[in-house]
C-alpha cells in the first residue's frame, strides 16, 4: 500500500480507536491490528502528530505502579474522521472507475 494512503488511513484508525473512550498505546495498537498493520514505532509519532493538531489530548495516569499515558479524542479529532469519511466517497469513485475500466467488475461477475 502506498505509504501516504496508509499515513492518512492510520490517522484515522487511531482517532476511531479512540470514539469508544480513553485508550493507552499498547491498547491502540491491538485494536487497530485488526484492520491494518501498525507498531508501537508508527503508533507513537502518530499520536505526537494528533496530539499537536489538537485531534487528541494526552494525560498521564498511574498504572502498576508505572506511569501511563491515556488518549482521548477531541472534537477536533471526531470532525477529522467525518471530514475523512466525506473524502473517502471520491476515492470509492476514483476505485470504481479504475476497477471498471480494468475489466475486474466484469470479470468478478462472470
Amino acid at each position: 500500500m502506498d505509504v501516504q494512503i496508509k499515513k492518512g488511513l492510520l490517522e484515522v484508525c487511531v482517532l476511531k480507536a479512540l470514539t469508544g473512550g480513553e485508550s493507552y498505546g499498547y491498547k491502540i495498537i491491538k485494536d487497530v491490528s485488526a484492520y491494518i498493520e501498525i507498531s508501537e514505532s508508527t503508533l507513537y509519532p502518530i499520536l505526537k502528530r494528533l496530539e499537536a493538531d489538537g485531534h487528541l489530548v494526552c494525560a498521564t495516569a498511574e498504572y502498576n505502579g508505572r506511569l501511563r499515558k491515556y488518549y482521548s479524542i477531541t472534537p477536533s479529532g471526531r470532525e477529522r474522521i467525518r471530514v475523512f469519511l466525506e473524502e473517502w466517497k471520491e476515492v470509492m469513485t476514483v476505485y470504481r472507475y479504475i476497477r471498471d475500466e480494468t475489466g475486474e467488475t466484469k470479470d468478478a461477475q462472470n
